[in-house]
């Protein structure tokens, strides 16, 4: 009891921006619990969402119609979906409508509870945006929370890659509308190229719910979304700048730091690269487009590594994000990076872009009006939602308590000794039939940990960016009796995995075991 009470005040003013104290909220909450709609029909239900409507079209404040608006959403969630909110998840929902962040832990719920504030600030006609991580998860999500939209009376759409003008602009026209970031963004640039009205297809932005908050406003809130146009310009000179590097010996012409964050020229390695190149002082004025080449072939030739940094797929060079672990879709490396990395990979560099439009996403983002989200993790980053968007995170407990059980870390002196180790562990587990879930820090990693569970005659599922479009299909069996997942950190971020497999039909026997079994092989960011 004094440990708990003396952890909640050690949290308290470590993080003093953070709502832990939800109680302010229990009077909306039981405002809310109080309307019971049960034996109102559904004709019924629907006229009251037209009535909230005009209402909230005739000027009517969305606080004064919050209470009946959620209940409203409450009700309807259970009749179509089946699904009632849960007390945290209505607090939660509260808490997102005025702008704040709820960190909701992981299968609280999240998608559940952003239906609240979207019908709700969707009433007045002048849409919702509801960010999601990626494509798979914005189409899912509008497919699976549509049917509540509608039978209240509101439009639904999704907007992901490859859409045509009109499937977007129809997209966009709904009350509610689900996509990513990037995709929003991207949208909003070609606005800006556009010499025809008939081809912009969003409105005014209004309100957006952003989910899983964490991993687009701060992880990748200073990468720019950039629209470039072809140009012919292309040069050998990273061909020859990799055969340069190539050359040069470690230790004796380059050297890294002690992090292996950066990658320098001995004098001697100095001295051999000008006498090749005949330059001169490669650090003369005259010469800076040569100094850049060598440092980008260097680059990358020694600080980033093929199957961690980048994979190679279908003749192109693809980023690996490594917050997510997924391929960052056409996100290259700046400033000839790009070019020196295909070189090294023996890649034909396709034409150079010209910048047209670029934004970051944190710029973007605050375009909006009014923003929330949601997340299960955003304590450590509460500050930055603060100071940069600000919204201050509140913290919704969850509704059953959690019974997972977290184990101290095993450090071991060589790699070698922690492979060993993992393979007997998975062994030794397996043989239960427990499934498994191991976190590895990279595409490279991943493999090979697989590679060493099938010498030991272990069956196991791999999930990295070489295989991301299969990671619905085995996020959705990871659960199941006897099943061993080896991923990267990409694993089902937005996506649950059910214990039994994607049906549950083996769900207690699961339970009975133990539930899910995670073993993380690193520390991740």
């Amino acid at each position: 009891m004094h440990k708990n009470i003396i952890q909640s005040v050690s949290r308290a003013l470590r993080y003093k921006s953070v709502i832990f104290n939800i109680e302010p909220y229990g009077r909306v909450l039981d405002e809310i619990n109080k309307i019971d709609l049960s034996s109102v029909n559904d004709s019924q239900l629907q006229n009251i969402s037209a009535d909230l409507r005009k209402r909230a079209n005739n000027g009517v404040p969305l606080n004064d119609l919050l209470v009946e608006a959620y209940a409203l959403v409450k009700e309807a969630s259970h009749r179509v979906l089946k699904m009632r909110h849960f007390d945290v998840q209505i607090i939660a929902g509260v808490a997102m409508h005025d702008g704040i962040l709820a960190e909701m832990q992981t299968g609280e719920g999240k998608t559940l509870a952003a239906v609240l504030p979207a019908y709700l600030n969707a009433l007045t006609g002048n849409g919702v945006h509801v960010l999601t991580f990626n494509d798979y998860l914005a189409q899912r999500d509008a497919g699976w929370m549509g049917p509540v939209y509608r039978f209240l009376g509101l439009s639904v759409g999704y907007v992901r890659e490859g859409m045509t003008l009109e499937e977007r602009q129809r997209a966009y026209a709904c009350d509610i509308t689900y996509l990513t970031a990037k995709e929003a963004g991207f949208d909003y640039l070609k606005g800006f190229l556009s010499s025809n009205r008939q081809e912009l297809v969003q409105r005014p932005f209004n309100f957006a719910i952003i989910d899983e908050a964490d991993s687009i406003l701060i992880d990748e809130a200073r990468i720019p979304l950039v629209i470039a146009g072809q140009t012919d310009t292309h040069k050998l000179e990273p061909e020859r700048m990799a055969e340069i590097v190539r050359s040069l010996d470690p230790h004796l012409d380059y050297e890294n730091d002690e992090y292996g964050r950066n990658v320098y020229l001995t004098q001697k390695g100095l001295e051999r690269v000008e006498s090749i190149l005949k330059c001169g002082n490669l650090y003369d004025d005259k010469n800076i487009r040569l100094l850049v080449d060598v440092n980008n072939a260097l680059h990358a030739e020694v600080l980033l590594k093929r199957d961690v940094d980048y994979i190679v797929r279908n003749g192109k060079i693809e980023l690996v994000d490594e917050f997510t672990g997924r391929v960052a879709d056409k996100r290259h490396w700046p400033y000839g990076l790009q070019e020196a990395i295909e070189a090294k990979e023996g890649i034909r560099s396709e034409a150079k872009g010209q910048i047209l439009a670029s934004i970051t996403l944190q710029h973007f983002i605050r375009l909006y009006p009014k923003i929330c989200g949601m997340t299960g993790t955003a304590l450590s980053s509460s500050d930055e939602f603060l100071e940069f968007y600000g919204m201050r995170v509140m913290v919704i407990p969850t509704n059953r308590p959690c019974i997972r059980v977290d184990h101290p870390d095993v450090i071991f002196t060589h790699k070698e000794a922690k492979y060993r180790a993992l393979v007997s562990e998975i062994s030794k587990v397996h043989a239960t039939g427990r499934p498994i879930l191991i976190g590895t820090c990279s595409v490279e990693e991943s493999e090979l940990l697989a590679g060493r569970l099938k010498q030991a005659g272990i069956d196991c599922q791999i999930l990295n960016a070489k295989n991301d479009e299969l990671e619905a299909r085995i996020v959705a069996n990871a659960g199941a009796p006897g099943t061993i997942t080896v991923s990267t950190n990409m694993a089902g971020r937005g996506t649950d995995i059910k214990l039994g497999g994607e049906s549950e039909e083996r769900r207690e026997e699961v339970v009975k075991l133990g539930g899910l079994y995670v073993i993380g092989t690193n520390r991740h960011e």
